[in-house]
């Protein structure tokens, strides 16, 4: 697989894999099918992993450390600190203090087995917190040895310029996806202009831009779709108009929706790395052959002027799931 520089000194394969859903929030978890995927994605040259504290309580850093513990192939790993939840509750608070982070910091090490993290993110920012202080105490941690790179989740350009100053910031990572276009106003922009890697998370809008869900759909104990405001029913069979535009062009191009939704993230900058998330093979290796479908200027045309007439109905999530977003 190609590999795309998200700074001067970091470059990774040009989509990763993210690894929450393998621990929580979209149903039972199933540790010996996940570590298949892990090891399937390494074979198809996925080296950039993206994973959390937070993710089930530790469980997907400790998932990590097992697939780590059976692969002589030593990828990138990413992962992040600041929220604070307890085990099996969604609710949460957020902690960026210099202390907390380099706690997290030993205690994330610990449970990937491992004595340097590639890449450490910043999950949620806490408004409270400077993120001055924040990121200076990242820099204490990479002159340790025990980071190498320093990155921030869903800031304002405002807040990232500010933790540019401080430390240089390899990558922001926040939602994007042809559902969820925010970023495009300010975020990317300032990105482009300093220099900062993008890595969109939930490029395939939590699954729903393959066309697998509708009004209908039940979804299982544990996924937290169910409650998220654009699953809800109401709001779902509006939304469902963009995935129409994305099957008619998918079937145009010999493509499945999810392989044209994912090219259209990637065809926003050779500094961008989606990391899209599965627990199954199959939508593993889908996603990884999205990288081989170029799409025109003409096709780009086509999927804004298409979409442009489609109102996409509800926040990306609840109210609890907003703290930090955009601090």
């Amino acid at each position: 697989m190609r590999q795309r520089a998200l700074s001067n000194t970091f470059s990774v394969s040009e989509i990763g894999l993210g690894c929450m859903g393998m621990s929580e929030f979209y149903g039972p978890r199933d540790d010996t099918q996940s570590l298949q995927v892990l090891h399937r994605a390494i074979d198809l040259g996925v080296d950039f992993f993206d994973t959390a504290d937070m993710y089930g309580s530790g469980h997907n850093e400790e998932l990590l450390f097992q697939f780590l513990s059976q692969t002589p192939t030593r990828p990138k790993i990413a992962t992040k600190f600041g929220i604070r939840r307890k085990p099996g509750e969604y609710a949460r608070s957020l902690d960026n203090s210099p202390a907390y982070a380099r706690a997290s910091c030993d205690a994330s090490l610990k449970r990937l087995g491992i004595e340097h993290i590639d890449l450490y993110y910043v999950h949620r920012l806490d408004r409270t917190q400077p993120v001055e202080d924040v990121v200076g105490a990242l820099s204490d941690l990479v002159r340790e040895g025990k980071i190498g790179h320093i990155g921030l989740c869903e800031v304002s350009a405002a807040t990232l310029r500010r933790a540019h100053a401080v430390h240089p910031v390899t990558a922001l990572q926040t939602e994007y996806s042809l559902w969820s276009r925010d970023v495009e106003t300010d975020i990317l922009p300032t990105c482009a202009e300093l220099g900062i890697g993008f890595v969109p998370y939930s490029p395939l809008g939590r699954g729903f831009l393959t066309g697998a869900f509708d009004k209908t759909t039940e979804f299982q104990d544990g996924d937290f779709r169910a409650g998220l405001p654009r699953f809800l029913p109401d709001n779902i069979e509006q939304n469902t108009g963009i995935v129409q535009v994305l099957r008619r062009m998918a079937r145009r191009k010999g493509i499945t929706p999810a392989q044209l939704a994912l090219s259209w993230v990637l065809s926003k900058g050779e500094n961008t790395v989606p990391i899209p998330g599965t627990r199954r093979i199959p939508y593993l290796e889908e996603n990884i052959a999205a990288a081989e479908t170029k799409l025109t200027q003409d096709d780009m045309q086509e999927l804004e002027r298409n979409l442009g007439t489609i109102e996409i109905r509800g926040q990306r999530y609840t109210e609890e799931g907003m703290k930090g977003v955009s601090a």
